[in-house]
């Protein structure tokens, strides 16, 4: 059942664009670790732990792009869903673009041996649950009702 407020857009009202939160605060991580550096690992360690994950993630993120796109719907959380997607990577989380942003945020800090940027890793997670995700599950819920409700029973919210 769909449920179609015509005085209400039809977008999700995330309080911001998840990517750039995303970069924001992986730039401020990595200045902090400039400012005041904190390498815990060898340079070739770093290299290789973080850019062991970078390609996981970007492949990652690439699925579930791709599988949005099939089903001609928006990977643009200000943009208007048309379709519950529950096949492909959406099998296994309801957020799996999110997981990818998180893996390439810890990758990059890992691989620049920016320490502090981790602190910063659960003030951004709980940005990202309650400014975006919440709101894109209530959004999904009052747009598809019981389809929604009986994808999010069956399929995690992050893994």
């Amino acid at each position: 059942m769909k449920n179609q407020n015509s005085n209400k857009p039809d977008k999700a009202g995330v309080i911001v664009f998840p990517p750039l939160l995303f970069a924001c605060t992986l730039v401020i991580g990595i200045l902090l670790g400039y400012i005041s550096p904190s390498a815990l690992l060898n340079t070739k360690i770093a290299l290789l732990c973080g850019g062991l994950l970078l390609p996981a993630a970007i492949v990652l993120l690439r699925f579930a792009v791709k599988t949005l796109a099939k089903h001609n719907t928006t990977i643009n959380p200000g943009g208007a869903t048309t379709t519950i997607v529950k096949e492909g990577i959406y099998q296994y989380s309801r957020n799996p673009m999110y997981v990818a942003f998180t893996i390439i945020y810890i990758s990059i800090l890992i691989m620049t041996n920016s320490w502090y940027g981790l602190l910063l890793l659960v003030p951004l997670l709980i940005v990202v649950q309650k400014g975006i995700i919440e709101k894109e599950e209530k959004y999904l819920l009052q747009k598809f009702g019981e389809e929604y409700l009986s994808y999010r029973k069956k399929v995690n919210r992050w893994l």
